[in-house]
């Protein structure tokens, strides 16, 4: 019994010994490959959704360079609009792309936020800043009309709905010298003559091309040659009169393009296009002031400014000032289609936006320099 038991006992030994006595469980080969396909899969997707947000970003950022007749398609000029905001996009979709490794479609959202970098980067930095002698100029308690400086402002009061008295109050807080209004109606601008706008900006020239829409200047010197349209454009009367800022004569002109909506695509450019005769008139220094209906980056507004004007907000490097729409719920201002377009020399800083109650734009304020 002994010897059995002695016997027995190293045989399990030997067996303990030999191998374990008890095994883990081991995962089952068709569960490992139901893991490895459950991680790819979300890459895939994740790495399709990289590639195809890298390429409409590329895209959409490149309308920009096309050819302004092309510009004028259904639907090119809403995307070109919003073009700053493909970089977000491109930057999204590169993110995407490291973590699902895709290296094509990270190579394409760098191409578009290169690209998309290298043409905004003017906003943010200014050549030529702004003297500090006009800063101060408009920072004094009353407005110098002597000097050449001026603190000048664009708005577009959206028929007429926008509040009056925001504005006035805006125009003296900001002692703004010349301001450009459009989509006035006459009930709009006798409401803001009763709101006091003639006690800081006397003098006004505001013209109609229908009888209902208008456009209108204001300013705290006198308006010399006023005129119902400087431009003789199709899509309205764009009035102008000329303003003394320090003994430079400068012409101001209140400007409403024609909006890029359906059925308008062509008209939209045409009215662009009718800007750009201005640059024919050489022996008048110019201030545009209001709705352009396009951003720096369409091309009939940069064919309009050329090699002689430019624009305000991204000569000062304040970055983007963007004016439209203030009244839509949920989507915030995109597009920068309010401008100051300034004359060659004209120097710009303090470029701000400030929403005011009853219209979709907000207004648009700068500081110019005409002394240069």
């Amino acid at each position: 019994m002994t010897k059995r038991a002695t016997a027995n006992g190293a045989s399990g030994n030997g067996r303990a010994a030999g191998r374990p006595a008890s095994r883990s469980p081991r995962t089952p080969s068709s569960a490992r490959g139901g893991n490895a396909k459950t991680t790819r899969k979300p890459h895939r997707i994740l790495g399709l959704l990289a590639g195809l947000c890298a390429f409409a970003a590329l895209i959409c950022t490149a309308l920009r360079a096309i050819p302004g007749d092309l510009q004028e398609l259904p639907y090119v000029p809403v995307v070109v609009s919003a073009t700053p905001w493909f970089a977000l996009i491109a930057l999204l979709a590169l993110l995407a792309a490291i973590v699902s490794r895709r290296v094509i479609a990270a190579l394409i959202a760098i191409a578009a936020i290169g690209l998309n970098g290298y043409w905004q980067y003017p906003f943010f930095y200014s050549p030529t800043p702004l003297v500090q002698a006009a800063q101060n100029a408009v920072a004094a308690a009353e407005p110098d009309t002597t000097d050449g400086f001026a603190r000048v402002m664009t708005f577009n009061v959206y028929k007429g709905q926008a509040d009056p008295q925001a504005i006035v109050n805006l125009v003296s807080d900001q002692r703004v010298e010349v301001l450009a209004l459009q989509e006035t109606t006459d009930d709009f601008v006798k409401r803001l003559k009763q709101a006091g706008i003639e006690h800081y900006l006397p003098y006004s020239q505001v013209s109609s091309s229908d009888g209902v829409f208008g456009n209108g200047l204001w300013s705290a010197t006198p308006l010399t040659e006023p005129a119902d349209d400087d431009v003789n454009s199709s899509a309205s009367f764009m009035p102008g009169g000329t303003v003394d800022l320090g003994g430079n004569q400068i012409r101001f002109v209140s400007v409403h393009t024609t909006a890029p909506v359906p059925g308008h695509w062509r008209k939209w450019k045409r009215s662009l296009d009718e800007l750009g005769l201005m640059r024919g008139h050489t022996d008048v220094r110019y201030i545009f002031m209001g709705d352009f209906n396009a951003t720096y980056d369409h091309t009939p507004f940069r064919e309009f400014l050329g090699d002689r004007f430019q624009d305000a907000t991204r000569e000062s490097g304040h970055g983007f000032t963007f004016s439209w729409p203030t009244n839509r719920t949920g989507i915030p201002m995109f597009a920068g289609i309010d401008h100051v377009v300034l004359d060659q020399g004209m120097t710009a800083g303090q470029c701000k936006v400030v929403q005011v109650e009853g219209s979709d734009h907000a207004a648009l304020l700068a500081t110019v320099d005409v002394t240069r």
